[in-house]
C-alpha cells in the first residue's frame, strides 16, 4: 500500500513540475504575441506572470523592457535590462539598449565601457556598436587646450 502512495505521490508531483513548464511556455508565447499587437498592458501582465513560473527567464525581462521603453519609464525600463544582462552577460540587445540610454544622459564612458563589452558579444547587431560610437563623438566635449 504504501509503494502505491509513493507512486501516486511521485507522478502527481511530476505532473505538476510538467504543468508549471508549459505553463511559462504559454505566458511567454502570448506575451510576444500582445506585444506584437502592441497591448503592452496584457504583455506585460503575461510576461510578470511567466517571471513567476521562471523568474530567470532573460527573454521575459528584455520584453518588460521594451514595453517600458515604449510606456516612456526609462527607470522601469533600465532596471529591466540590467536584470537582463544579470540573466544573460551576453544579450547584445540588452547591452545596446543601456548603450543608448547611456548616450542620452551624456554618459561618455559607461558608453565607452558598454561598447568594450559589446564587441565581444555581439552576433547580429554589431554594426550598431558604430552607429552609437559615431554619435558620442558628436557629444563629446571638445577639448580646446
Amino acid at each position: 500500500m504504501s509503494k502505491i502512495i509513493k507512486t501516486l505521490l511521485a507522478t502527481f508531483t511530476l505532473a505538476i513540475l510538467a504543468n508549471f513548464s508549459y505553463a511559462d511556455d504559454i505566458y511567454y508565447d502570448q506575451a510576444i504575441k500582445k506585444f506584437d499587437k502592441k497591448d503592452y498592458d496584457e504583455a506585460k501582465f503575461l510576461l510578470e506572470r511567466n517571471i513567476v513560473f521562471n523568474p530567470k527567464d532573460a527573454k521575459s525581462y528584455l520584453y518588460l523592457a521594451k514595453i517600458f521603453k515604449e510606456k516612456e519609464n526609462k527607470k522601469e525600463e533600465e532596471k529591466n535590462l540590467n536584470t537582463t544582462l544579470l540573466l544573460d552577460p551576453s544579450n547584445e540587445d540588452a547591452t545596446l539598449r543601456l548603450m543608448d540610454i547611456a548616450v542620452e544622459n551624456s554618459n561618455y564612458s559607461e558608453v565607452k565601457e558598454l561598447s568594450e563589452k559589446f564587441v565581444k558579444i555581439c552576433k547580429s547587431l554589431c554594426k550598431e556598436n558604430e552607429r552609437i560610437l559615431e554619435s558620442l563623438k558628436d557629444l563629446e566635449p571638445k577639448n580646446d587646450s
